[in-house]
């Protein structure tokens, strides 16, 4: 926020705060369709996170790339609870199968990986952009090509508006997530990672080496992925920041400044649908 109250616009390397009132919507969307691009998507849906494709699935094909190719990618261990949902024209899903886990930590731990190889095996020949998004939430507003760039993060809707000193960074030195308390930008949130194909590959696989490295010491990050993530941004500055309005949270109320929720992490009891605490 700007010392008058309104949000801020540009981020201090000065790459791009999207907002609503930011972009033109039809003028995006006329640009970005003589482009001819495809927009992968990687949803992970392991154990009982399988009964939120439904509405995942359904609020994105009311919202998500309308009118754009979408390729959905659906990590699950049931690939039969994959529900049957009506995808729009140039939208497809394939159903990727993985093992299952007994701790829920391990399941987010993994995701670099997957998302990596997902990278390398796939989609060099099937995209142009990639985005990573958390299956337990709903779209309520346009996601569009506004919201496309080299290297995407989105602000963290619990840390909006907190103070650096707040942020739940990694802060044991031996953690190859470690953040000093006088550094960090923004919390970004681990629900959404998005950019070109190269980038986010980039992203995935330094962010997995550095899992790798702290597993073989025995370290968990505090908040896993996540925690690297906002490390792997510290140093890689993102080329486009997306607001709240791309990652908020039911449990939320939503603050004046926030015209619009395209995006939001859905109320649910953690201890019914995680496999361990």
């Amino acid at each position: 926020m700007s010392p008058d109250g309104k949000p801020v616009a540009l981020t201090p390397w000065l790459a791009p705060i999207v907002w609503e009132g930011t972009f033109d919507p039809t003028l995006t969307d006329s640009i970005y369709r003589q482009k001819n691009i495809t927009i992968a998507t990687a949803v992970f849906a392991v154990g009982k996170y399988t009964q939120f494709l439904k509405e995942f699935l359904e609020s994105a094909e009311q919202y998500y790339f309308v009118g754009f190719r979408v390729h959905y990618y659906v990590f699950t261990d049931q690939p039969e609870q994959v529900p049957a949902v009506k995808l729009g024209e140039k939208h497809n899903l394939t159903v990727l199968k993985v093992s299952s886990s007994n701790r829920w930590q391990d399941i987010s731990l993994s995701r670099m990986a997957r998302l990596e190889k997902l990278i390398e095996s796939r989609l060099v020949n099937e995209a142009d952009y990639v985005f990573s998004l958390d299956v337990d939430s709903k779209f309520y507003g346009r996601w569009g090509v506004e919201s496309l760039g080299r290297l995407v993060g989105v602000i963290h809707p619990w840390f909006y508006g907190s103070p650096r000193e707040h942020f739940t960074y990694e802060r044991r030195p031996e953690s190859q997530a470690f953040i000093p308390h006088a550094e960090g930008d923004y919390y970004y949130g681990g629900a959404v990672i998005g950019g070109l194909l190269k980038d986010v590959h980039q992203l995935a696989k330094t962010c997995r080496e550095q899992l790798d490295i702290d597993k073989s010491k025995s370290i968990e990050a505090v908040w896993q992925e996540e925690s690297h993530l906002n490390k792997y941004f510290l140093y890689n500055k993102p080329s486009k920041v997306l607001s709240p309005e791309y990652l908020w949270d039911d449990k939320k109320s939503k603050p004046g400044e926030v015209k619009i929720i395209r995006f939001s992490q859905i109320l649910k009891n953690y201890a019914a649908v995680r496999p361990n605490p």
